[in-house]
């Protein structure tokens, strides 16, 4: 793909070269997410943050990784903080936003919404999540951690095996994730879910389309068993028509010290693309997890940095820029990466 002035709306746009190629760059951006070197490479630019839903993670890591490049940040979050509240359509707000902005990532509850507005909007676009449909920077930044924690044990993403655990039928983490997933070559996926929230049957197909081995089970101790990665998922309370219907199949797959002892490899790798359920009668990754050096999920969303930053300074073409905008930082940076 042609990165530069591009939309990045799906999962669809990449080809394998295209996913190597960001990682490569997001590899790059290390020492300046690290606060190991600052770059001002972006130094004028604005980058328009729209988010119609509640996020934490995507909407302040994409907001930092624009800062890290010397960029500023403008915000609009919830309905009733715009225009939209009083009826204007998507057009028009595009219009408008991308008249203030140079480029703008956008989260809106609808499916297809962002590509709506990506459609009538004067500068790039990157798709923060919308609805149930797909959520692009999460998929990257998911496999850029497999990559990163399966090199760690000599693997390549090639013969990976993953299981995919919880809502897999609300949770477009995973629906990017698997299509992602069908760049490479010869993969094992099981799929772990209760039927009423099994994965869509296209994104099945296109992981078989692949040649890919696909199990789908409701079973969760064999959909764990001899897998390099658990990826879990909550369930996607905000898709169901209650609380009460969500209720149903919250805790129903939950992963905790003793379940991982007895049904996973030693170094099996657990993900979640976060918030993860806390709450009593949930907690789909229990807390006893956290000491387990196998835990990935801080890693993974440190990780999100990385791969932001790299989207931005691709679609924004100014790869070759960063080191001649570099300087010293002055600051107390010591973290424990």
């Amino acid at each position: 793909m042609q990165f530069a002035g591009s939309h990045i709306l799906s999962i669809s746009q990449f080809e394998r070269a295209d996913v190597e190629r960001l990682f490569a760059v997001a590899d790059a951006m290390r020492p300046y997410a690290h606060r190991e070197r600052i770059t001002r490479v972006l130094d004028g630019a604005i980058l328009g943050s729209m988010f119609f839903e509640p996020s934490t993670r995507t909407r302040i890591s994409f907001g930092s990784a624009f800062n890290l490049l010397g960029g500023e940040v403008r915000e609009t979050t919830g309905f009733e903080h715009s225009a939209i509240a009083k009826g204007e359509s998507l057009y028009d707000t595009a219009r408008v936003l991308s008249g203030y902005s140079d480029i703008i990532v956008m989260r809106h509850p609808q499916d297809e919404s962002v590509a709506e507005f990506a459609a009538a909007s004067r500068v790039p676009v990157i798709n923060g999540g919308d609805g149930a449909n797909e959520h692009p920077s999460q998929a990257l930044l998911d496999l850029y951690t497999i990559r990163y924690e399966l090199a760690a044990r000599a693997r390549d993403l090639d013969g990976l095996r993953i299981a995919m655990v919880g809502d897999l039928r609300f949770g477009r983490t995973v629906h990017s994730l698997s299509k992602l997933l069908s760049l490479f070559r010869g993969l094992r996926v099981s799929l772990v879910s209760p039927e009423a929230l099994s994965m869509p049957e296209e994104v099945v197909e296109t992981l078989r389309a692949a040649g890919h081995q696909v199990l789908q089970t409701d079973e969760l101790e064999t959909g764990i068993a001899d897998v390099d990665i658990v990826y879990s998922t909550r369930i996607q309370e905000e898709r169901f028509a209650s609380r009460e219907e969500a209720d149903l199949y919250r805790g129903r797959f939950r992963l905790n010290q003793s379940v991982y002892t007895a049904n996973c490899e030693p170094n099996t790798v657990i993900m979640h693309p976060l918030p993860r359920d806390s709450r009593e009668g949930a907690r789909e990754l229990d807390t006893d997890l956290n000491d387990n050096p196998n835990l990935a999920i801080f890693r993974q969303s440190d990780n999100g940095v990385l791969v932001r930053m790299a989207l931005f300074a691709l679609i924004l073409d100014v790869v070759d820029q960063v080191k001649g905008h570099a300087a010293p930082v002055n600051w107390y940076t010591e973290r424990r990466f």
